[in-house]
């Protein structure tokens, strides 16, 4: 167990390996919460680097935070379709459309 730790703390990466193993993740589908607790797995911490995960993939891929909120209307919207009585899934979808809407209006300010 001590010389697994050890193997751990000697792995550093530079800013660029970071990066390319970053985008390696998401481009195998995960999203930046989940890139983070894969390379804490590893060993490597985001927080030893200058740049977040987020801002590595703001660059070349979609925000995460839109992509989760539109996932999540995209499931709501299909349930909708099928329960059209639903009065609750009606209200959450006009609310998550409005978080969507929000987030893409926040980022094109940001």
């Amino acid at each position: 167990m001590p010389e697994e730790k050890e193997a751990q703390k000697a792995k550093k990466l530079s800013e660029k390996e970071f990066e390319k193993k970053v985008i390696e993740l998401a481009e195998k589908g995960l999203t930046a919460e989940k890139i983070g607790e894969e390379l804490k797995k590893e060993g490597v911490h985001s927080r030893e680097y200058t740049k977040k995960i987020s801002q590595i993939l703001g660059k070349k891929y979609i925000n995460p935070d839109v992509k989760n909120v539109g996932e999540k209307l995209a499931k709501i919207e299909k349930h909708y379709e099928k329960n059209m009585q639903d009065k609750r899934a009606m209200r959450d979808r006009d609310r998550i459309f409005a978080q969507l809407r929000n987030l893409k209006k926040y980022q094109k300010k940001g």
